[in-house]
């Protein structure tokens, strides 16, 4: 990872979609404080296409879609992603399964649900998971005393050996069944309602990102930024981001938003 003062303005001008993660790296201490959202906003407003990438619920995405300056939001690790068009009071829900196939899936995620919470010392459902869609979410630091690493990997194991896909987020592990994730849906965002798959498409776009259930995205994306507290998962993340915040969480990306906006009036 190289340091995002390195970042040259001429490719920082090329930028036009603002790709962020929000879990510690929106927020900070689990709070969005008035820099993040004062960055999305200014973002916003100077033409930048702003879209959250979260693990986080389909009802919180809902509300994220109508209530924050942002142009979409793909959420619950890419089961769907949500576009409010306000001019039109529209909202687009887009999902990656069918109702009848998330509604099978939910019976599944019971079962290991149980299991986890019976075999997992400490470990709780997500305080979020009513909000859920798609997927179950696993609280190991969030609301609970936080788990030592052996616990997390052995909640990832019971979905693994379960059949279905287990993400590490800073804050939860989270499953579900589905051969998607949050890049995967994020393509299906770009192409079908941006309409974004020329060639110069990957000059465009930047994401922010801080822990290993963002490494599609960091190894994707040539533009991708990891905010400072990153390091944390230094032994556990295979493909890091290209570049990397001098400060952490919502201070990090400050930072890359400042940068972003600087290089836009020097243009």
């Amino acid at each position: 990872m190289r340091p995002l003062r390195d970042f040259s303005k001429k490719d920082l001008r090329k930028i036009q979609f603002v790709l962020t993660d929000i879990d510690d790296t929106l927020t900070t201490n689990g709070r969005l404080p008035a820099t993040s959202f004062n960055a999305l906003e200014k973002l916003h407003k100077t033409g930048f296409k702003v879209v959250p990438i979260t693990g986080r619920p389909a009802g919180w995405c809902d509300h994220i879609a109508r209530m924050w300056p942002v142009d979409a939001v793909v959420g619950e690790n890419g089961a769907f992603y949500f576009v409010y068009e306000q001019s039109k009071r529209k909202i687009i829900r887009r999902y990656w399964k069918s109702k009848k196939e998330r509604t099978a899936d939910r019976k599944r995620l019971e079962k290991i649900q149980k299991k986890i919470l019976t075999t997992v010392k400490g470990s709780a459902i997500a305080s979020d998971q009513a909000y859920r869609e798609a997927d179950l979410a696993i609280d190991y630091c969030e609301d609970v005393k936080p788990l030592p690493e052996s616990s997390v990997i052995q909640i990832v194991d019971v979905f693994l050996k379960a059949g279905a896909v287990a993400k590490i987020s800073s804050i939860h592990v989270n499953g579900w069944f589905g051969d998607y994730d949050k890049l995967q849906m994020t393509n299906v965002l770009l192409e079908e309602y941006f309409q974004q798959n020329d060639s110069e498409f990957m000059d465009k776009i930047v994401f922010a990102g801080d822990s290993p259930n963002d490494e599609p995205m960091f190894s994707y994306f040539k533009n991708s930024v990891g905010v400072g507290n990153i390091m944390k998962y230094a032994d556990q993340i295979k493909q890091f981001p290209a570049w990397v915040t001098t400060k952490s969480a919502a201070e990090g990306f400050s930072e890359l938003a400042d940068a972003l906006l600087s290089a836009k009036t020097d243009s």
